[in-house]
Protein backbone atom coordinates (compact mmCIF):
# COMPACT_ATOMS: atom_id res chain seq x y z
CA UNK A 1 0.00 0.00 0.00
CA UNK A 2 3.03 2.51 0.70
CA UNK A 3 4.76 1.28 -2.17
CA UNK A 4 1.69 2.08 -4.53
CA UNK A 5 1.44 5.75 -2.87
CA UNK A 6 4.59 6.62 -3.16
CA UNK A 7 4.73 5.56 -6.96
CA UNK A 8 1.54 7.67 -7.64
CA UNK A 9 3.27 10.80 -5.35
CA UNK A 10 5.89 10.35 -7.46
CA UNK A 11 4.12 10.71 -10.93
CA UNK A 12 2.13 13.47 -9.92
CA UNK A 13 5.03 15.44 -8.93
CA UNK A 14 6.21 15.06 -12.83
CA UNK A 15 5.20 17.38 -15.72
CA UNK A 16 3.26 16.12 -18.50
CA UNK A 17 6.37 17.06 -20.64
CA UNK A 18 8.86 14.66 -18.01
CA UNK A 19 7.00 11.59 -18.65
CA UNK A 20 9.35 9.81 -21.59
CA UNK A 21 7.40 7.78 -23.74
CA UNK A 22 8.89 3.86 -23.20
CA UNK A 23 11.20 3.72 -26.21
CA UNK A 24 13.27 6.57 -24.66
CA UNK A 25 13.67 4.62 -21.42
CA UNK A 26 14.40 1.68 -23.46
CA UNK A 27 17.23 3.12 -25.21
CA UNK A 28 18.72 4.52 -22.23
CA UNK A 29 21.09 1.21 -21.66
CA UNK A 30 22.46 2.17 -24.97
CA UNK A 31 23.75 5.55 -23.83
CA UNK A 32 20.36 7.89 -25.51
CA UNK A 33 20.04 11.03 -23.45
CA UNK A 34 16.82 12.78 -24.09
CA UNK A 35 17.26 16.16 -25.17
CA UNK A 36 16.86 18.74 -22.70
CA UNK A 37 13.38 20.13 -22.16
CA UNK A 38 12.84 23.53 -21.80
CA UNK A 39 10.48 25.90 -19.90
CA UNK A 40 7.26 26.56 -21.10
CA UNK A 41 7.02 30.13 -20.47
CA UNK A 42 10.12 29.75 -22.54
CA UNK A 43 7.82 28.40 -25.12
CA UNK A 44 5.16 30.59 -24.98
CA UNK A 45 7.16 33.86 -24.57
CA UNK A 46 10.66 33.38 -26.94
CA UNK A 47 13.54 35.60 -26.00
CA UNK A 48 14.84 38.02 -28.07
CA UNK A 49 18.02 37.13 -29.84
CA UNK A 50 20.95 39.11 -29.18
CA UNK A 51 24.21 38.58 -31.28
CA UNK A 52 27.12 36.87 -30.00
CA UNK A 53 29.69 38.11 -27.28
CA UNK A 54 32.44 37.49 -29.74
CA UNK A 55 31.13 40.04 -32.00
CA UNK A 56 31.16 42.71 -29.41
CA UNK A 57 34.60 41.24 -28.34
CA UNK A 58 35.62 41.42 -31.86
CA UNK A 59 34.74 45.48 -32.43
CA UNK A 60 35.95 46.28 -28.83
CA UNK A 61 32.32 46.91 -27.05
CA UNK A 62 32.24 46.55 -23.45
CA UNK A 63 29.33 44.17 -21.82
CA UNK A 64 27.49 47.25 -20.31
CA UNK A 65 27.58 49.03 -23.57
CA UNK A 66 26.73 46.54 -25.40
CA UNK A 67 23.60 45.87 -23.75
CA UNK A 68 22.50 49.57 -24.02
CA UNK A 69 23.33 49.22 -27.51
CA UNK A 70 20.89 46.15 -27.78
CA UNK A 71 18.13 47.72 -25.71
CA UNK A 72 18.02 50.82 -27.76
CA UNK A 73 18.38 49.24 -30.92
CA UNK A 74 14.78 47.56 -30.69
CA UNK A 75 13.45 50.88 -31.56
CA UNK A 76 16.41 53.05 -32.74
CA UNK A 77 17.30 50.29 -35.91
CA UNK A 78 13.79 50.63 -37.03
CA UNK A 79 13.22 54.73 -36.93
CA UNK A 80 16.72 54.60 -38.93
CA UNK A 81 15.38 52.56 -41.55
CA UNK A 82 12.06 54.79 -41.07
CA UNK A 83 14.12 57.73 -41.31
CA UNK A 84 16.38 56.89 -44.64
CA UNK A 85 12.78 55.09 -46.58
CA UNK A 86 11.07 58.78 -45.80
CA UNK A 87 13.31 60.72 -46.93
CA UNK A 88 13.51 58.74 -50.51
CA UNK A 89 9.88 59.09 -50.77
CA UNK A 90 9.36 62.78 -49.27
CA UNK A 91 12.45 64.34 -52.01
CA UNK A 92 10.31 66.16 -54.57
CA UNK A 93 7.66 64.74 -53.82
CA UNK A 94 5.18 67.48 -56.27
CA UNK A 95 7.32 65.93 -59.40
CA UNK A 96 6.06 65.43 -61.90
CA UNK A 97 3.85 68.46 -61.66
CA UNK A 98 1.25 66.51 -63.25
CA UNK A 99 -2.13 64.53 -62.47
CA UNK A 100 -0.73 61.17 -63.03
CA UNK A 101 -2.52 57.94 -63.98
CA UNK A 102 -5.54 56.78 -61.38
CA UNK A 103 -4.89 60.64 -59.85
CA UNK A 104 -7.38 61.93 -61.63
CA UNK A 105 -9.90 60.41 -59.95
CA UNK A 106 -8.91 60.02 -56.48
CA UNK A 107 -7.25 63.55 -55.64
CA UNK A 108 -10.29 64.91 -57.26
CA UNK A 109 -12.58 62.60 -55.32
CA UNK A 110 -10.77 63.01 -52.50
CA UNK A 111 -11.10 67.13 -52.53
CA UNK A 112 -14.82 66.80 -53.01
CA UNK A 113 -15.39 64.52 -50.18
CA UNK A 114 -13.46 66.62 -47.42
CA UNK A 115 -16.13 69.95 -48.66
CA UNK A 116 -19.08 68.21 -49.89
CA UNK A 117 -19.35 64.40 -48.51
CA UNK A 118 -19.69 63.05 -51.35
CA UNK A 119 -17.63 62.47 -55.20
CA UNK A 120 -19.00 64.67 -57.71
CA UNK A 121 -18.20 64.85 -61.62
CA UNK A 122 -15.90 67.20 -62.69
CA UNK A 123 -15.46 68.91 -66.16
CA UNK A 124 -13.11 67.51 -69.01
CA UNK A 125 -10.28 69.93 -68.19
CA UNK A 126 -10.32 70.08 -64.72
CA UNK A 127 -6.82 68.56 -64.42
CA UNK A 128 -5.33 71.45 -66.36
CA UNK A 129 -7.42 74.17 -64.48
CA UNK A 130 -6.29 72.58 -61.18
CA UNK A 131 -2.92 72.65 -62.31
CA UNK A 132 -2.42 76.44 -63.39
CA UNK A 133 -4.36 77.61 -60.52
CA UNK A 134 -2.55 76.08 -57.81
CA UNK A 135 -5.83 73.98 -56.90
CA UNK A 136 -8.35 77.24 -56.86
CA UNK A 137 -11.40 76.16 -58.55
CA UNK A 138 -15.00 75.56 -58.38
CA UNK A 139 -16.20 72.24 -56.87
CA UNK A 140 -18.98 71.05 -58.73
CA UNK A 141 -22.53 69.41 -56.79
CA UNK A 142 -23.36 66.60 -59.33
CA UNK A 143 -22.70 63.76 -58.10
CA UNK A 144 -20.63 61.41 -59.64
CA UNK A 145 -21.08 57.53 -59.28
CA UNK A 146 -17.64 56.10 -57.62
CA UNK A 147 -17.26 52.32 -56.74
CA UNK A 148 -14.74 52.73 -53.96
CA UNK A 149 -15.75 53.44 -50.83
CA UNK A 150 -14.99 56.64 -49.26
CA UNK A 151 -11.80 55.58 -46.29
CA UNK A 152 -8.86 56.06 -48.77
CA UNK A 153 -10.26 59.13 -50.37
CA UNK A 154 -10.26 61.00 -46.98
CA UNK A 155 -6.88 59.56 -46.14
CA UNK A 156 -5.65 61.25 -49.38
CA UNK A 157 -8.14 64.64 -48.76
CA UNK A 158 -6.75 64.93 -45.15
CA UNK A 159 -3.14 66.05 -46.92
CA UNK A 160 -5.21 67.74 -49.45
CA UNK A 161 -6.89 69.84 -46.49
CA UNK A 162 -3.12 70.48 -44.85
CA UNK A 163 -1.21 71.20 -48.24
CA UNK A 164 -3.29 72.39 -50.62
CA UNK A 165 -5.17 71.10 -53.76
CA UNK A 166 -1.63 70.44 -55.31
CA UNK A 167 0.44 66.94 -56.62
CA UNK A 168 2.52 67.33 -53.35
CA UNK A 169 -1.08 67.74 -51.21
CA UNK A 170 -2.50 64.98 -52.52
CA UNK A 171 0.42 62.71 -52.01
CA UNK A 172 1.56 63.75 -48.74
CA UNK A 173 -0.93 61.17 -47.12
CA UNK A 174 0.18 58.24 -49.28
CA UNK A 175 4.23 59.05 -48.90
CA UNK A 176 3.30 59.32 -45.05
CA UNK A 177 1.56 56.13 -44.80
CA UNK A 178 4.18 54.28 -46.70
CA UNK A 179 7.03 55.83 -44.83
CA UNK A 180 4.85 54.36 -41.20
CA UNK A 181 4.82 51.23 -42.89
CA UNK A 182 8.27 50.79 -43.25
CA UNK A 183 8.13 51.11 -39.41
CA UNK A 184 5.30 48.95 -38.96
CA UNK A 185 7.02 46.45 -40.80
CA UNK A 186 10.14 46.76 -39.29
CA UNK A 187 8.38 46.14 -35.68
CA UNK A 188 6.06 43.25 -37.15
CA UNK A 189 9.71 41.58 -38.47
CA UNK A 190 11.03 41.66 -34.92
CA UNK A 191 8.38 40.44 -32.97
CA UNK A 192 7.76 37.40 -35.66
CA UNK A 193 11.33 36.46 -35.85
CA UNK A 194 12.50 37.58 -32.60
CA UNK A 195 15.43 39.06 -34.00
CA UNK A 196 15.78 43.06 -34.44
CA UNK A 197 18.38 42.52 -37.45
CA UNK A 198 15.69 40.65 -39.59
CA UNK A 199 13.07 42.90 -38.61
CA UNK A 200 14.89 45.89 -39.77
CA UNK A 201 15.86 43.95 -43.13
CA UNK A 202 12.59 43.40 -43.71
CA UNK A 203 11.51 46.88 -43.80
CA UNK A 204 14.61 47.74 -45.49
CA UNK A 205 13.52 45.60 -48.07
CA UNK A 206 10.45 47.15 -48.39
CA UNK A 207 12.18 50.78 -48.28
CA UNK A 208 13.96 49.47 -51.28
CA UNK A 209 11.13 47.74 -53.23
CA UNK A 210 10.19 50.25 -56.40
CA UNK A 211 6.40 49.10 -56.18
CA UNK A 212 6.00 50.42 -52.85
CA UNK A 213 8.52 53.61 -53.37
CA UNK A 214 6.08 54.88 -56.25
CA UNK A 215 2.85 53.85 -55.18
CA UNK A 216 3.78 56.03 -51.40
CA UNK A 217 4.58 59.81 -54.55
CA UNK A 218 1.23 58.40 -55.58
CA UNK A 219 -2.39 59.68 -54.81
CA UNK A 220 -3.71 55.55 -55.17
CA UNK A 221 -5.86 53.78 -52.50
CA UNK A 222 -4.06 50.39 -52.79
CA UNK A 223 -0.75 52.29 -50.22
CA UNK A 224 -3.46 53.33 -48.40
CA UNK A 225 -5.40 49.28 -48.23
CA UNK A 226 -1.69 47.95 -47.85
CA UNK A 227 -1.49 50.27 -44.72
CA UNK A 228 -4.35 49.49 -42.77
CA UNK A 229 -3.75 45.47 -43.90
CA UNK A 230 -0.56 45.69 -41.94
CA UNK A 231 -1.62 47.77 -39.17
CA UNK A 232 -4.43 45.08 -38.55
CA UNK A 233 -1.57 42.38 -38.69
CA UNK A 234 0.62 43.79 -36.32
CA UNK A 235 -2.31 44.23 -33.87
CA UNK A 236 -2.82 40.50 -33.91
CA UNK A 237 0.74 39.80 -33.61
CA UNK A 238 0.96 42.32 -30.25
CA UNK A 239 -2.42 39.88 -29.16
CA UNK A 240 -1.20 36.62 -29.62
CA UNK A 241 2.40 37.90 -27.56
CA UNK A 242 0.01 39.41 -24.60
CA UNK A 243 -2.00 36.09 -24.57
CA UNK A 244 0.61 33.79 -24.56
CA UNK A 245 1.79 36.14 -21.50
CA UNK A 246 -1.25 35.52 -20.03
CA UNK A 247 -1.03 31.75 -20.20
CA UNK A 248 2.62 31.76 -19.01
CA UNK A 249 1.84 33.93 -15.68
CA UNK A 250 -1.11 31.50 -15.10
CA UNK A 251 0.82 28.27 -15.22
CA UNK A 252 2.67 27.66 -11.97
CA UNK A 253 6.47 26.55 -11.48
CA UNK A 254 6.80 23.21 -10.01
CA UNK A 255 9.55 22.77 -7.05
CA UNK A 256 12.59 23.57 -9.31
CA UNK A 257 11.11 26.52 -10.12
CA UNK A 258 10.14 25.12 -14.40
CA UNK A 259 6.99 25.73 -15.34
CA UNK A 260 5.20 23.00 -16.53
CA UNK A 261 2.20 22.48 -19.12
CA UNK A 262 -1.23 22.13 -16.85
CA UNK A 263 -3.86 20.92 -19.12
CA UNK A 264 -7.06 22.44 -16.76
CA UNK A 265 -5.36 26.06 -16.41
CA UNK A 266 -4.18 25.20 -20.30
CA UNK A 267 -8.31 24.61 -21.35
CA UNK A 268 -9.87 26.85 -18.90
CA UNK A 269 -8.22 29.99 -18.54
CA UNK A 270 -10.12 33.57 -19.60
CA UNK A 271 -8.33 35.20 -21.36
CA UNK A 272 -9.65 38.35 -20.62
CA UNK A 273 -10.07 41.49 -22.50
CA UNK A 274 -8.07 41.96 -25.86
CA UNK A 275 -8.14 45.60 -26.98
CA UNK A 276 -5.02 44.45 -29.45
CA UNK A 277 -8.27 42.29 -31.36
CA UNK A 278 -10.49 44.90 -31.36
CA UNK A 279 -8.05 47.32 -32.73
CA UNK A 280 -7.37 44.85 -35.25
CA UNK A 281 -11.22 44.79 -35.71
CA UNK A 282 -11.45 48.48 -36.32
CA UNK A 283 -8.18 48.20 -39.20
CA UNK A 284 -9.90 45.63 -40.79
CA UNK A 285 -12.81 47.70 -41.09
CA UNK A 286 -10.94 50.60 -42.17
CA UNK A 287 -9.42 48.82 -44.60
CA UNK A 288 -12.66 47.42 -46.04
CA UNK A 289 -14.06 51.11 -46.57
CA UNK A 290 -10.68 51.60 -48.60
CA UNK A 291 -10.99 49.07 -51.34
CA UNK A 292 -13.65 45.80 -50.92
CA UNK A 293 -10.48 43.18 -51.03
CA UNK A 294 -9.79 44.17 -47.67
CA UNK A 295 -12.64 41.34 -47.29
CA UNK A 296 -10.74 38.46 -47.77
CA UNK A 297 -8.21 39.69 -44.81
CA UNK A 298 -10.41 40.12 -42.51
CA UNK A 299 -11.72 36.30 -43.64
CA UNK A 300 -8.24 35.18 -43.20
CA UNK A 301 -6.84 37.38 -40.29
CA UNK A 302 -9.84 36.38 -38.27
CA UNK A 303 -8.83 32.25 -38.95
CA UNK A 304 -5.15 33.20 -38.15
CA UNK A 305 -6.01 34.61 -34.62
CA UNK A 306 -8.33 31.44 -33.95
CA UNK A 307 -5.57 29.36 -34.94
CA UNK A 308 -3.09 31.33 -32.43
CA UNK A 309 -5.18 30.37 -29.66
CA UNK A 310 -5.13 26.85 -30.48
CA UNK A 311 -1.62 26.75 -30.78
CA UNK A 312 -0.95 28.95 -27.29
CA UNK A 313 -3.27 26.67 -25.16
CA UNK A 314 -2.02 23.23 -26.68
CA UNK A 315 1.70 24.43 -25.56
CA UNK A 316 0.29 25.35 -22.49
CA UNK A 317 -1.10 22.28 -22.21
CA UNK A 318 -4.19 21.91 -23.21
CA UNK A 319 -5.39 18.10 -23.89
CA UNK A 320 -8.56 19.07 -26.55
CA UNK A 321 -7.23 23.11 -27.38
CA UNK A 322 -9.72 23.40 -30.08
CA UNK A 323 -12.66 22.29 -28.05
CA UNK A 324 -11.34 24.75 -25.47
CA UNK A 325 -10.89 27.50 -27.79
CA UNK A 326 -14.16 26.83 -29.11
CA UNK A 327 -15.65 27.44 -25.91
CA UNK A 328 -13.81 30.26 -24.97
CA UNK A 329 -12.21 32.22 -27.88
CA UNK A 330 -13.88 31.98 -31.16
CA UNK A 331 -17.11 33.76 -29.94
CA UNK A 332 -15.43 37.10 -28.89
CA UNK A 333 -12.77 36.81 -31.97
CA UNK A 334 -15.74 36.82 -33.83
CA UNK A 335 -17.41 40.16 -32.19
CA UNK A 336 -14.03 41.79 -31.80
CA UNK A 337 -13.79 41.83 -35.70
CA UNK A 338 -16.82 41.48 -37.81
CA UNK A 339 -19.09 43.46 -36.23
CA UNK A 340 -16.50 46.22 -35.36
CA UNK A 341 -15.22 45.75 -39.17
CA UNK A 342 -18.95 46.04 -39.82
CA UNK A 343 -19.45 48.92 -38.43
CA UNK A 344 -16.59 50.93 -39.34
CA UNK A 345 -17.66 50.39 -42.71
CA UNK A 346 -20.93 51.88 -42.00
CA UNK A 347 -19.77 55.14 -40.01
CA UNK A 348 -17.00 55.58 -42.75
CA UNK A 349 -20.35 56.50 -45.55
CA UNK A 350 -21.17 59.35 -42.86
CA UNK A 351 -20.80 62.11 -45.50
CA UNK A 352 -22.84 60.34 -48.10
CA UNK A 353 -25.59 59.52 -45.44
CA UNK A 354 -25.59 63.30 -44.20
CA UNK A 355 -25.64 64.50 -47.80
CA UNK A 356 -29.24 65.82 -49.34
CA UNK A 357 -32.04 63.34 -50.44
CA UNK A 358 -33.49 65.54 -52.37
CA UNK A 359 -31.49 64.51 -55.69
CA UNK A 360 -28.85 66.87 -54.80
CA UNK A 361 -26.73 64.73 -51.76
CA UNK A 362 -24.59 61.41 -53.06
CA UNK A 363 -25.06 59.00 -55.51
CA UNK A 364 -28.02 56.99 -54.93
CA UNK A 365 -28.38 59.19 -52.12
CA UNK A 366 -32.46 59.23 -52.72
CA UNK A 367 -32.85 55.88 -54.02
CA UNK A 368 -34.83 54.54 -51.30
CA UNK A 369 -37.14 57.38 -51.54
CA UNK A 370 -37.44 57.45 -55.17
CA UNK A 371 -37.14 54.38 -57.24
CA UNK A 372 -36.94 51.85 -54.03
CA UNK A 373 -39.98 53.43 -52.44
CA UNK A 374 -42.10 50.28 -53.75
CA UNK A 375 -39.86 48.05 -52.08
CA UNK A 376 -41.14 45.32 -50.07
CA UNK A 377 -38.29 45.87 -47.47
CA UNK A 378 -39.10 49.76 -46.60
CA UNK A 379 -41.25 48.66 -43.76
CA UNK A 380 -38.02 47.18 -41.71
CA UNK A 381 -35.16 49.24 -42.94
CA UNK A 382 -34.68 53.01 -42.97
CA UNK A 383 -34.07 54.71 -46.44
CA UNK A 384 -29.99 55.51 -45.60
CA UNK A 385 -29.62 51.63 -45.21
CA UNK A 386 -31.42 50.24 -48.68
CA UNK A 387 -30.01 53.31 -50.59
CA UNK A 388 -26.58 52.05 -49.54
CA UNK A 389 -27.40 48.64 -50.00
CA UNK A 390 -28.34 49.12 -53.67
CA UNK A 391 -25.86 51.54 -54.26
CA UNK A 392 -22.99 48.73 -52.55
CA UNK A 393 -25.11 45.59 -55.32
CA UNK A 394 -24.24 47.92 -58.23
CA UNK A 395 -20.82 48.64 -57.32
CA UNK A 396 -20.47 44.74 -57.12
CA UNK A 397 -21.88 44.33 -60.76
CA UNK A 398 -19.84 46.50 -61.58
CA UNK A 399 -16.44 44.99 -59.95
CA UNK A 400 -17.43 41.72 -60.97
CA UNK A 401 -18.26 42.73 -64.79
CA UNK A 402 -15.39 44.95 -65.40
CA UNK A 403 -13.76 43.68 -68.67
CA UNK A 404 -12.84 47.20 -70.18
CA UNK A 405 -9.43 45.83 -71.97
CA UNK A 406 -6.50 48.61 -70.72
CA UNK A 407 -2.71 49.00 -72.13
CA UNK A 408 -1.27 47.71 -68.35
CA UNK A 409 -3.61 45.50 -67.74
CA UNK A 410 -1.64 42.06 -66.19
CA UNK A 411 -2.64 38.67 -65.21
CA UNK A 412 -2.14 38.18 -61.86
CA UNK A 413 0.41 34.86 -62.27
CA UNK A 414 2.62 37.73 -64.07
CA UNK A 415 2.59 40.11 -60.97
CA UNK A 416 5.77 37.43 -58.91
CA UNK A 417 8.05 38.22 -61.67
CA UNK A 418 6.97 41.49 -62.54
CA UNK A 419 5.90 40.91 -65.82
CA UNK A 420 3.60 43.80 -66.76
CA UNK A 421 4.52 46.83 -64.43
CA UNK A 422 2.01 50.06 -65.05
CA UNK A 423 3.26 53.24 -66.34
CA UNK A 424 1.64 56.18 -64.48
CA UNK A 425 3.50 59.06 -66.76
CA UNK A 426 5.80 59.30 -69.37
CA UNK A 427 7.22 62.17 -71.49
CA UNK A 428 9.88 62.54 -74.31
CA UNK A 429 11.25 66.36 -73.44
CA UNK A 430 13.89 67.60 -75.79
CA UNK A 431 17.75 68.57 -75.31
CA UNK A 432 18.14 71.13 -72.12
CA UNK A 433 13.85 70.97 -71.93
CA UNK A 434 12.56 69.37 -68.58
CA UNK A 435 15.88 68.15 -66.92
CA UNK A 436 16.75 66.43 -70.49
CA UNK A 437 20.27 66.93 -70.75
CA UNK A 438 21.66 69.39 -73.36
CA UNK A 439 24.04 67.01 -75.24
CA UNK A 440 21.72 63.98 -75.25
CA UNK A 441 21.20 64.18 -79.27
CA UNK A 442 17.94 62.88 -79.29
CA UNK A 443 14.62 63.11 -76.96
CA UNK A 444 15.00 62.27 -73.54
CA UNK A 445 12.28 59.58 -71.67
CA UNK A 446 10.99 60.55 -68.14
CA UNK A 447 8.64 58.15 -66.99
CA UNK A 448 7.46 57.13 -63.50
CA UNK A 449 6.79 53.38 -63.44
CA UNK A 450 4.90 50.91 -60.96
CA UNK A 451 7.84 48.09 -61.40
CA UNK A 452 8.34 45.98 -58.29
CA UNK A 453 12.85 46.16 -57.50
CA UNK A 454 13.19 43.17 -59.71
CA UNK A 455 15.59 41.25 -57.78
CA UNK A 456 13.44 41.29 -55.05
CA UNK A 457 10.38 40.15 -56.46
CA UNK A 458 12.31 37.45 -58.08
CA UNK A 459 14.14 36.70 -54.79
CA UNK A 460 10.21 36.63 -52.89
CA UNK A 461 9.17 33.91 -55.86
CA UNK A 462 11.77 31.39 -54.12
CA UNK A 463 11.20 32.64 -50.87
CA UNK A 464 7.50 31.75 -50.36
CA UNK A 465 8.05 28.25 -51.71
CA UNK A 466 10.36 28.37 -48.74
CA UNK A 467 8.07 30.02 -46.33
CA UNK A 468 5.43 27.37 -47.81
CA UNK A 469 7.64 24.38 -47.08
CA UNK A 470 8.76 25.78 -43.66
CA UNK A 471 4.61 26.26 -42.77
CA UNK A 472 3.95 22.49 -44.39
CA UNK A 473 6.73 20.20 -43.03
CA UNK A 474 8.04 22.08 -40.40
CA UNK A 475 4.97 23.54 -38.77
CA UNK A 476 6.66 26.85 -38.55
CA UNK A 477 4.15 29.48 -37.35
CA UNK A 478 6.11 32.39 -38.33
CA UNK A 479 5.32 30.76 -42.12
CA UNK A 480 2.52 30.08 -41.66
CA UNK A 481 1.67 33.63 -40.94
CA UNK A 482 3.59 35.27 -43.28
CA UNK A 483 2.18 32.09 -46.43
CA UNK A 484 -1.93 33.27 -44.62
CA UNK A 485 -0.72 37.32 -45.37
CA UNK A 486 0.39 36.06 -49.37
CA UNK A 487 -2.28 34.10 -49.64
CA UNK A 488 -5.22 36.49 -48.40
CA UNK A 489 -3.86 39.57 -50.68
CA UNK A 490 -2.52 37.34 -53.75
CA UNK A 491 -5.07 34.30 -54.41
CA UNK A 492 -8.53 36.41 -54.74
CA UNK A 493 -7.58 37.31 -57.65
CA UNK A 494 -7.07 34.19 -59.42
CA UNK A 495 -10.84 34.52 -59.32
CA UNK A 496 -10.83 37.56 -61.78
CA UNK A 497 -8.62 36.22 -64.29
CA UNK A 498 -10.57 37.70 -66.90
CA UNK A 499 -11.44 40.85 -65.30
CA UNK A 500 -9.25 43.95 -65.52
CA UNK A 501 -6.87 43.90 -63.05
CA UNK A 502 -3.29 46.12 -62.42
CA UNK A 503 0.52 44.58 -61.15
CA UNK A 504 0.44 47.53 -58.58
CA UNK A 505 -2.69 45.49 -56.68
CA UNK A 506 0.04 43.49 -55.37
CA UNK A 507 1.42 46.15 -53.47
CA UNK A 508 -1.03 44.80 -50.77
CA UNK A 509 0.63 41.78 -50.08
CA UNK A 510 4.18 43.12 -50.20
CA UNK A 511 5.04 43.53 -47.16
CA UNK A 512 4.86 39.34 -46.39
CA UNK A 513 6.88 39.23 -49.64
CA UNK A 514 9.59 41.28 -47.84
CA UNK A 515 9.18 39.19 -44.40
CA UNK A 516 9.27 35.77 -46.65
CA UNK A 517 12.81 37.40 -48.18
CA UNK A 518 13.66 38.09 -44.80
CA UNK A 519 13.37 34.87 -43.02
CA UNK A 520 14.64 33.23 -45.80
CA UNK A 521 18.04 35.19 -45.80
CA UNK A 522 17.85 34.31 -41.69
CA UNK A 523 17.87 30.52 -43.04
CA UNK A 524 21.12 31.45 -45.74
CA UNK A 525 22.76 32.94 -42.51
CA UNK A 526 22.42 29.95 -40.17
CA UNK A 527 20.73 28.56 -37.25
CA UNK A 528 21.75 29.46 -33.62
CA UNK A 529 24.85 26.95 -32.91
CA UNK A 530 26.21 26.95 -36.64
CA UNK A 531 30.25 26.82 -37.07
CA UNK A 532 31.83 30.14 -37.57
CA UNK A 533 32.47 28.33 -41.40
CA UNK A 534 29.01 28.37 -41.53
CA UNK A 535 28.11 31.75 -40.49
CA UNK A 536 31.07 33.17 -42.69
CA UNK A 537 29.49 31.65 -45.79
CA UNK A 538 25.88 32.31 -45.48
CA UNK A 539 26.29 36.06 -44.09
CA UNK A 540 28.54 36.19 -47.36
CA UNK A 541 25.55 35.30 -49.69
CA UNK A 542 23.36 36.90 -47.60
CA UNK A 543 24.86 40.11 -47.99
CA UNK A 544 25.48 39.86 -51.73
CA UNK A 545 22.15 39.00 -52.04
CA UNK A 546 20.96 42.15 -50.10
CA UNK A 547 23.00 44.52 -51.82
CA UNK A 548 22.51 42.93 -55.14
CA UNK A 549 18.63 44.16 -54.72
CA UNK A 550 19.50 47.92 -53.07
CA UNK A 551 21.95 48.14 -55.99
CA UNK A 552 19.16 47.20 -58.64
CA UNK A 553 16.62 50.16 -56.85
CA UNK A 554 19.18 52.66 -57.32
CA UNK A 555 19.19 51.28 -60.91
CA UNK A 556 15.96 52.27 -61.71
CA UNK A 557 15.78 55.36 -59.78
CA UNK A 558 15.26 57.21 -63.02
CA UNK A 559 12.00 55.42 -63.83
CA UNK A 560 10.34 55.36 -60.25
CA UNK A 561 10.89 59.65 -60.05
CA UNK A 562 10.28 60.33 -63.18
CA UNK A 563 13.56 62.03 -63.93
CA UNK A 564 14.52 62.09 -67.73
CA UNK A 565 17.13 60.17 -68.87
CA UNK A 566 18.58 60.02 -72.29
CA UNK A 567 16.50 57.22 -74.45
CA UNK A 568 19.39 55.05 -74.33
CA UNK A 569 19.66 54.77 -70.75
CA UNK A 570 15.99 54.33 -70.97
CA UNK A 571 15.70 51.42 -72.97
CA UNK A 572 18.83 49.54 -70.93
CA UNK A 573 16.41 49.51 -67.91
CA UNK A 574 13.58 47.63 -70.12
CA UNK A 575 14.95 44.44 -69.07
CA UNK A 576 11.80 42.73 -70.63
CA UNK A 577 9.40 43.62 -73.73
CA UNK A 578 6.26 43.55 -71.38
CA UNK A 579 7.75 46.53 -69.46
CA UNK A 580 7.49 48.98 -71.90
Amino acid sequence: MTSTASSTDTRQGQGVEDQRPSWQQRLRRFGYTAPPRSDVRARLVPAYTEPSPRLWAAIGLRREAAERLVRWSAWGGPLLVTLIAGVMRFWNLGSPKAVIFDETYYAKDAWALIHRGYEVNWAKNANELILQNGGNVKIPTDAAYVVHPPVGKYVIGLGEWMFGFTPFGWRFMTALLGTLSVLMLCRIGRRIFRSTFLGCLAGALMAVDGLHFVMSRTALLDQVLMFFVLAAFGALLIDRDKVRERLAAALPPDADGFVRPDARIAEETLLGRRPWRLTAGLLLGLAIGTKWNGLYFLVAFGLLTVLWDVGSRRVAGARRPRLAVLKHDVGWAFLATVPVAIATYIVSWTGWFLSATNGKGGYYRDWATADGRTSSWSWLFPDWWRSLWHYETQVYDFHVGLHSPHTYQSNPWSWIVTGRPVSYFYESPLPGKDGCPTDAGEKCAREVLALGTPLLWWAAAFAVLYVLWRWLFRRDWRAGAIACGVVAGYLPWFLYQERTIFFFYAVVFLPFLCLAVAMMIGAILGPPGSTERRRVIGAATAGVLVLLIAWNFIYFWPIYTGEAIPIDSWRSRMWLDTWV
